[in-house]
């Protein structure tokens, strides 16, 4: 799991929760439901062609807005395997680790990445590297106890299996 490859779509600054996750559509709670709405409002044609192991590049303060979980819950069940952003809104932020949807912080990456880009991202080193060109890219790691975190599949998961041992 932290070695993810995928093809990048790319949004802009402050994308909000109901850009995401349109709230017309709170009214369930189902993953599936969800994700076929999953950043919809931002792009209307993207629940289409969104695919398993794609990674969103976006700006500044991805996920502002309300506090919803169902937000980082949709780009999961979408498929979305990373979330690559210059800065996260902090509820956001808590938000995915919590249902294990991995995040990276980085500045440089979404001023150069392009949509259609394949990237391969190394979850322990934080490291970002375009395929086509070769250019890496450094983001604020996690450390190992947050990526065990994401690995299990969020919080919720690494707590039944700590509880276990």
């Amino acid at each position: 799991m932290s070695l993810l490859r995928g093809k990048v779509w790319t949004f802009g600054n402050d994308i909000d929760t109901d850009a995401i996750i349109p709230a017309r559509y709170l009214n369930t709670s189902d993953p599936a439901e969800l994700a076929r709405h999953c950043m919809e409002d931002a792009d209307p044609d993207f629940p289409r062609k969104v695919s398993p192991g794609d990674i969103i590049v976006a700006g500044k303060n991805f996920g502002c807005g309300s506090s919803r979980e169902h937000a980082p819950l949709a780009l999961k069940e979408a498929g979305i395997a990373c979330v690559v952003a210059e800065s996260f809104a902090r509820i956001f932020y808590r938000n995915a680790i919590n249902i294990g949807l991995p995040i990276l912080e980085s500045p440089e990456a979404p001023e150069v990445l392009q949509e259609g880009s394949q990237v391969e991202i190394n979850l322990a080193e934080g490291e970002i590297t375009e395929l086509t060109g070769g250019r890496k890219f450094k983001a604020v790691s996690f450390p190992p106890f947050m990526q065990e975190i994401m690995a299990t599949g969020g919080l919720i998961n690494y707590i039944k299996g700590k509880v276990k041992k």
